[in-house]
């Protein structure tokens, strides 16, 4: 009897290339975001994000951050429920970011800086679903909820249970993918007070490398997603 073929692991990002992060739901792109690959061993993808770099992000949460009104937020939800979106480019400023991404993990942990300084600001913990990778990135959906970190990970607290509790109420995260978000939960404040996995690594100033460019979308960056 053949043995079946074994399933081809999915291609490592080479250090410094440019990835794309793409939130996706229901087959269309929610948010675009093109970083540098600091190293990828498969099952362990980090990348970093500076400003300068342009994204395409939901409009009404570029108005929310230029207006700090929070009620676009909630309508940028309905939004994103009823499927009429629609995205814009927006230049980061301000902080700089590494971030890593856990294969088979409902979340990534990122590591904020004062871009100027290098100055430690915060751990911050995205909830979302297990990244798919592409040829040019990766594919998740924001969950919503966050947890954030002191830089020195004494203390926390939780980010955007309101906005997590109306997805709920619009149908964007089920009873089956709650029960997920809740393990994703506990497994990551285990990590943290274990200081395991991403939290094991001591905070050290990074900046990017002078020889790199801003990573930019590439074309076809927001076609038609899988769904």
């Amino acid at each position: 009897m053949t043995a079946p073929a074994a399933q081809a692991s999915p291609a490592r990002f080479a250090p410094g290339s440019t990835v794309v992060r793409r939130d996706v739901h229901a087959g269309r792109v929610w948010t675009a975001m093109p970083q540098r690959v600091i190293g990828d061993t498969g099952d362990t993808l980090q990348l970093a994000y500076w400003p300068g770099i342009t994204s395409l992000a939901p409009t009404t949460w570029i108005d929310s951050l230029r207006t700090g009104d929070t009620a676009l937020r909630e309508s940028g939800l309905q939004d994103l429920a009823a499927g009429t979106w629609t995205v814009a480019p927006y230049r980061w400023t301000g902080t700089a970011l590494r971030s890593t991404f856990l294969a088979g993990e409902h979340f990534s942990v990122h590591r904020f800086q004062d871009a100027d300084t290098g100055e430690p600001l915060r751990w911050y913990v995205n909830f979302e679903l297990p990244h798919t990778r592409r040829p040019a990135g990766i594919d998740t959906f924001d969950l919503f909820i966050d947890l954030v970190v002191e830089p020195d990970l004494s203390d926390w607290s939780w980010k955007d249970e309101d906005e997590y509790a109306q997805g709920r109420r619009l149908g964007l995260v089920g009873d089956d993918l709650h029960t997920s978000v809740e393990q994703a939960r506990r497994r990551a404040l285990g990590l943290l007070q274990e200081r395991a996995g991403p939290f094991a690594d001591p905070w050290t100033a990074w900046s990017p490398d002078p020889a790199w460019p801003l990573p930019v979308l590439p074309d076809g960056a927001v076609g038609t997603a899988p769904h």
